[in-house]
């Protein structure tokens, strides 16, 4: 298999929380793991902060794939892991219809010390992004197949 010049490789956003994602993200570099350099780790509060308008405009903006790692029921945050899992479940169809596979947004569970799962999502989400490609060519495919039909 033919390695891909780093420049090319799809991109991948982490929104890892605080209180799980982030911390199982240091945990990894402490254990001076390695996972791949197109991988972009943004620390949050909460990923229920964010509209769904936001992953939609990431995708396009050049993000192939984005992976929400929450540290799901052990959050501080009265209520974050349900509004966060309802906001992911309301972008999927807004997904669909600009012709963006549901499967470059991933919401998972992360602790603290969860340096394999996170490692595994990471590899996972590169995989999938290396089979399906960059969400940009998605877009512009559909929107081609959309002027076609008017």
């Amino acid at each position: 298999m033919a390695t891909i010049p780093e420049a090319q490789r799809p991109k991948i956003l982490i929104l890892a929380t605080l209180s799980g994602g982030y911390a199982g993200a240091d945990s990894v570099g402490q254990l001076h793991t390695d996972y791949p350099t197109n991988t972009y780790i943004l620390p949050v509060i909460c990923p229920c902060m964010f509209p769904e308008e936001f992953y939609l405009r990431t995708f396009e903006q050049g993000i192939d794939g984005i992976l929400v790692m929450y540290s799901g029921t052990d959050s501080p945050y009265r209520g974050g892991p349900e509004r966060a899992a309802k906001l992911i479940n309301q972008t999927y169809p807004l997904m669909k219809a600009r012709g963006l596979d549901t499967r470059r947004l991933k919401l998972t569970a992360i602790c603290t010390v969860c340096t394999k799962p996170f490692l595994k999502e990471v590899q996972q989400m590169e995989a999938l992004l290396e089979g399906i490609g960059y969400a940009k060519a998605e877009i512009a495919a559909y929107a081609g197949k959309e002027n076609m039909a008017n």
